[in-house]
């Protein structure tokens, strides 16, 4: 198997964090899976709609050229998921969202589940993404670490002091979201995931913390697996109709030339 995994953030300013990706990804990954990492210049540097919306026209368009290079698989490995559903309109290969495979997992072992993103700004976000995916009733919190991309590179690359000071701040924004009757915590974003999910069962209080990185993978692994084994692949009716030729060549020109007045 052969999965790509686009990443939002840039390759060479946060070199230490997709470094560390690939190499857990690839660890982890069933025998005979190999894992590539693409990111985003610029990246998801400026949190707010229009930044994912800009990232998810590239993403989309990195999906499509994923298919053209006979990839298996596309992990929108950003837990907000923007673009998601564009992207498996656009091709035939399994696409798996961060965000929706950790939910829909997540509500397997709780049935509240809390959320510790990245930054606040992702709150309303996150609540949107439930509804979309079904799950809105089973949040019971959203809470946001106030961190940016880059300030999780000391960690990465192996600052134990700062890695015991993010886990401690992750620890302080989840207990009160369990204290207020959350059974599970999702890390939501790979970065945080990546990071305070290494250490084996971890939780908080009596919450079982999800890694979305892994999650992710294994989805993705499933997906092209069940592809293989019956041809199961999204309904091509209304909700991931394919679509023509035409409207993905209007759409890569788009990405590439962007807008034209002629």
């Amino acid at each position: 198997m052969r999965i790509l995994w686009q990443s939002f953030v840039d390759a060479a300013q946060n070199a230490p964090y997709l470094e560390r990706l690939s190499a857990y990804l690839n660890d982890i990954a069933a025998p005979g899976t190999t894992v590539d990492i693409a990111g985003i210049s610029p990246p998801d540097r400026d949190f707010g709609r229009l930044t994912e919306f800009r990232c998810a026209a590239l993403a989309i368009d990195r999906c499509i050229e994923a298919e053209a290079q006979h990839y298996d698989a596309f992990v929108m490995g950003h837990f907000q998921d923007p673009g998601l559903y564009e992207a498996r309109s656009a091709v035939r290969i399994p696409v798996v969202g961060a965000g929706e495979a950790t939910l829909h997992f997540a509500a397997q072992l709780g049935r509240r589940l809390a959320l510790v993103s990245i930054d606040p700004v992702f709150e309303v976000w996150h609540y949107e993404q439930a509804e979309r995916y079904g799950l809105r009733e089973r949040i019971s919190g959203v809470t946001g670490l106030g961190f940016a991309p880059e300030d999780f590179n000391p960690a990465f690359a192996g600052d134990e002091a700062a890695l015991a000071r993010m886990r401690a701040v992750f620890d302080e924004k989840a207990r009160p979201l369990v204290a207020a009757g959350a059974d599970v915590v999702i890390a939501a974003g790979v970065l945080p995931a990546l990071l305070l999910c290494r250490a084996r069962g971890y939780k908080v209080g009596h919450a079982p913390v999800v890694n979305c990185a892994a999650v992710a993978l294994k989805a993705a692994e499933m997906a092209i697996a069940l592809h293989r084994l019956d041809g199961i692949e999204p309904s091509r009716g209304p909700s991931f109709a394919l679509a023509p030729e035409r409207a993905v060549a209007d759409f890569r020109h788009f990405v590439a030339k962007g807008r034209r007045d002629d």
